[in-house]
């Protein structure tokens, strides 16, 4: 199984996003992060999902969610192909400058950013394509995560 990101071009109506979600649920695919933002064209809403699925299950997810009648069009991207990112704010405790030297030397090498320093924790934030914001994670995961919160992923 491996994450795949759907770009959907959406008709700005009233629950479209409630529906294209239970059509997730209903079908027992869970959603590992979905976005959705107005577009230049105001009738027009752009929604980006992440599911992790086989290429069977995403090639049935892409028909079903192309039948919706909201739905103008649907495309799956490849992170590393187009424009694509995903914010990521953590909270990661800090006992000592030791241990602060070595989180800002994980955030300095992948270009993320020291938001807030306290007597006992970190906050940081990195903005990147997802592959790189799990890297990101995984790297302070050594550390106490006392927070985080990730945007889902925003597409063009």
């Amino acid at each position: 199984m491996k994450k795949h990101i759907l770009s959907l071009v959406v008709q700005n109506n009233f629950g479209v996003l409630a529906r294209i979600s239970s059509l997730f649920a209903r079908r027992g695919y869970n959603i590992d992060s979905i976005s959705a933002s107005p577009t230049n064209e105001p009738k027009i809403t752009k929604i980006t999902v992440v599911v992790e699925a086989d290429d069977e299950l995403i090639e049935k997810v892409f028909k079903q969610v192309s039948k919706l009648e909201e739905v103008e069009q649907v495309t799956q991207i490849d992170e590393r192909e187009t424009v694509c990112k995903e914010l990521a704010l953590l909270k990661v405790g800090a006992e000592d400058t030791a241990v602060s030297a070595e989180i800002s030397g994980v955030v300095l090498a992948y270009d993320g950013k020291i938001l807030e320093i306290q007597q006992d924790a970190i906050t940081v934030e990195l903005t990147d394509i997802p592959s790189n914001v799990d890297a990101f994670v995984k790297a302070l995961s050594k550390f106490k995560i006392l927070e985080m919160c990730r945007t889902g992923v925003t597409a063009l």
